[in-house]
């Protein structure tokens, strides 16, 4: 029930305008999101490279409404990749795109979604880097799955993210476990039907460790995005069980959570990559993160009835 509300509230113009104008709701902000502009988001990532972990970078925005924004947005991530090539970070640092910021719900806008993302992995390819494209809401399946076969014509090594609480999840990633496929498996963070996805967390879990098989087992590079210590160790077994190196895949874990996991798994040989947002778009963001992880809920309402 509270993840429901989590993500109705994600949606609702009346608890954003509260949640952003609450005298200390950015300070709470900052533990998640990395700041408001590329100077903000360079620095963490420097800090995190490092501490030897790797980053991807997310400019935060979604469901653009004018062709003009998604072009600056769009803009937006190219002059980011510029610093990040200037920073020589090659592939320790590269960007996640939300498709629905480059245009995709306009008008003709898998093919507006499909040039600006077709920009983005140009840069990206400057930058000795790459481009994941981040899955949204289950209604733009499909068209992300497209947008993404025609840019890895060009651009092979853009990722895909698989969201384990659809249904058709393991489907999707036995389609996507080929030579040189980048798939990020995460668990899901947007309301869905029960007719295309899992709803109890039990069923989702199970979901993740079937697709997790599927991804271990295959030819691709899986980006494993959980912070749960069960498949984390599940992940670990898979790993031994099918012989990949710890180059072989990566770990994934959002900026401000597990931390100190971040930094043990790293120590322990493995590959760990922080998904480190900015903007100031962050409110939908991190409505969404509080619905994955409720025991954040009580973390984000005790420091805005702070003080200190």
């Amino acid at each position: 029930m509270l993840r429901q509300a989590l993500l109705a509230a994600s949606r609702s113009g009346g608890v954003r305008r509260i949640v952003e104008t609450a005298p200390y709701s950015r300070n709470v902000v900052r533990r998640f999101v990395a700041g408001e502009t590329a100077a903000d988001v360079l620095t963490t990532t420097d800090r995190l490279i490092s501490d030897g972990l790797l980053v991807t970078i997310d400019h935060l925005g979604e469901d653009t409404v004018e062709a003009v924004q998604a072009k600056a947005i769009t803009a937006e991530y190219e002059r980011l990749l510029e610093r990040v090539a200037e920073a020589g970070y090659g592939p320790r640092a590269e960007v996640s795109v939300k498709l629905t910021a480059l245009g995709q719900l306009l008008d003709d806008g898998e093919r507006m979604a499909l040039e600006n993302a077709r920009r983005v992995c140009a840069a990206a390819r400057q930058a000795n880097t790459t481009v994941t494209l981040d899955m949204e809401d289950h209604t733009r399946v499909d068209s992300t799955l497209r947008i993404l076969k025609e840019l890895r014509q060009d651009f092979p090594d853009t990722g895909a993210v698989i969201q384990a609480y659809l249904r058709r999840a393991e489907e999707y990633c036995a389609d996507l476990a080929y030579e040189g496929s980048r798939v990020r498996l995460c668990k899901g963070a947007y309301n869905a039907p029960d007719s295309v996805a899992f709803t109890g967390k039990d069923a989702v879990d199970k979901s993740y460790v079937r697709c997790m098989r599927v991804l271990m087992a295959g030819r691709g590079y899986p980006m494993l995005a959980t912070h749960d210590p069960r498949l984390i160790e599940i992940a670990g077994a898979l790993a031994v069980l099918n012989e990949r190196s710890p180059d072989g895949f990566e770990y994934q874990m959002l900026y401000g959570i597990r931390p100190n996991e971040q930094r043990r798994l790293t120590e322990l040989g493995g590959q760990v990559r922080v998904y480190v947002p900015y903007g100031r778009e962050w409110y939908g963001y991190l409505m969404r993160r509080l619905a994955e992880r409720p025991a954040n809920v009580g973390f984000f309402l005790r420091s805005l009835a702070s003080k200190s």
